[in-house]
């Protein structure tokens, strides 16, 4: 059997040398320590439902679907989540400013699904198309359908989209913010003031 020369071994070597280089490369956005891996591992930790109380657990596994309609649907969800502060956003497929706010919810959603509960309420809207919209920004709450705005009407929405209700623990309204919230910033303090009962 021919031995193979030095300069066949040496280029063996080098081949066999960015091979590894190449898949410790590709390992590290799946398994390794860079942030890339903790932000792409995030998204599964933030849908579990692993130790969260039970209502708000139910609360998180309907998520970006429509759960009900009309006003008894409404006050229905806001009994069985009597117990946990409940944010409403009120919101529509039509409304760019919804849109544009949604984002701030779902990172809420994300960092306070522990202790509040997240709902929306779809409002003088088209169903399809809201459950279009759902899919296409997902928020992570369920809402309830409103097609005539009557739900929202009855505790200070209905006049601009969007509107965000705050409920206590013990079910009832202790803030409504009309129209969107301009910084993700400022929708933190209303949830900390409102719901979580700190700040000013």
């Amino acid at each position: 059997m021919p031995i193979p020369s030095p300069r066949r071994l040496s280029s063996a070597a080098a081949l066999l040398i960015a091979v590894a280089l190449l898949v410790a490369a590709c390992g590290k956005g799946d398994g390794g320590d860079g942030v890339q891996d903790g932000a792409a591992a995030q998204p599964p930790a933030a849908t579990s439902t692993t130790g969260l109380p039970p209502k708000l657990a139910r609360n998180v596994d309907q998520a970006d679907q429509i759960v009900g309609e009309g006003m008894e649907a409404f006050e229905s969800r806001l009994r069985q989540l009597r117990g946990h502060p409940v944010v409403v956003n009120q919101w529509a497929s039509w409304c760019e400013s919804c849109r544009f706010e949604f984002p701030f919810f779902a990172d809420a959603v994300k960092r306070h699904r522990a202790k509040v509960a997240f709902m929306g309420l779809d409002s003088q809207d088209e169903r399809g198309s809201a459950e279009a919209f759902l899919e296409e920004l997902p928020v992570g709450f369920p809402s309830i359908f409103d097609p005539d705005a009557e739900v929202a009407a009855a505790f200070g929405g209905g006049q601009a989209w969007p509107t965000t209700m705050f409920f206590d623990s013990k079910g009832e309204l202790v803030n409504v913010k009309i129209g969107a919230y301009a910084t993700a910033e400022l929708l933190e303090q209303d949830i900390q003031r409102w719901a979580l009962g700190q700040g000013s």
